[in-house]
């Protein structure tokens, strides 16, 4: 599971993440509204940790924002306001549920526990032509064929199968895959779009990783 913590305090995103980190989450952090929008907008989390006052664009306005663009990601709104009328307003926009700060960890990381676990039981694969992804067991079938997948291959196929025939760069790829501190080069992205198209040959699809000359790589079917 993958968790996008938007918070502009750098002390409380980080020590957020440390925590989802050390219950088996993986997960990074956005300090402002523009930059948790442009990642969620990634759809490669499966929840949004999401504070309310942030600079740029409040959380509200994000929320709302991803949920009229068709993004489904859960979203456990965080704010220090206790009112009725900011825990409403928060539902409204789109959150799934509205924890007041200041939170206990144990708190926090229950919600996220049942949140979680209603997304996966809403959603157990992707699918693109032929093809499906299956997000519990790391495989991908087509037909009654199925090839399990390595956990850099899933995570590069969960990438251009949310993106569908929509580009996404080699360096967004490396970005979401192997980290923004990574010292991996995007030659990494190659060979593992190269170990995908292998297997997709192999189960008998017809979808194809096709690239694109400076733009990027997407699918075809």
């Amino acid at each position: 599971m993958r968790i996008l913590v938007v918070e502009d305090e750098k002390i409380l995103a980080d020590s957020i993440v440390d925590l989802l980190k050390s219950n088996k989450y993986e997960a990074e952090a956005a300090y402002d509204g523009v930059e948790g929008l442009d990642k969620a907008r990634l759809n490669i989390y499966d929840l949004i940790v999401l504070d309310v006052m942030l600079p740029k664009i409040n959380g509200f306005e994000v929320a709302a924002t991803l949920r009229r663009e068709h993004n489904g990601t859960p979203i456990l709104m965080l704010t220090a306001k206790a009112d009725l009328d900011d825990r409403v307003k928060g539902l409204d926009s789109g959150a799934d549920y509205y924890l007041t700060k200041p939170f206990e960890s144990r708190e926090l990381i229950a919600c996220i526990h049942a949140l979680t676990r209603r997304q996966k039981d809403q959603v157990d694969e992707i699918t693109f032509g032929d093809l499906r992804l299956d997000l519990a067991g790391i495989s991908m079938s087509c037909g009654a064929e199925s090839i399990r997948l390595s956990s850099k291959e899933f995570d590069v196929l969960r990438l251009l199968m949310q993106a569908g025939s929509s580009n996404i760069p080699k360096s967004r790829i490396l970005d979401q895959v192997w980290g923004y501190d990574s010292e991996a080069i995007e030659n990494n992205v190659e060979v593992y779009v190269a170990f995908l198209r292998k297997k997709l040959k192999k189960l008998g699809s017809k979808v194809t990783i096709s690239a694109i000359r400076g733009v990027g790589y997407h699918l075809e079917f």
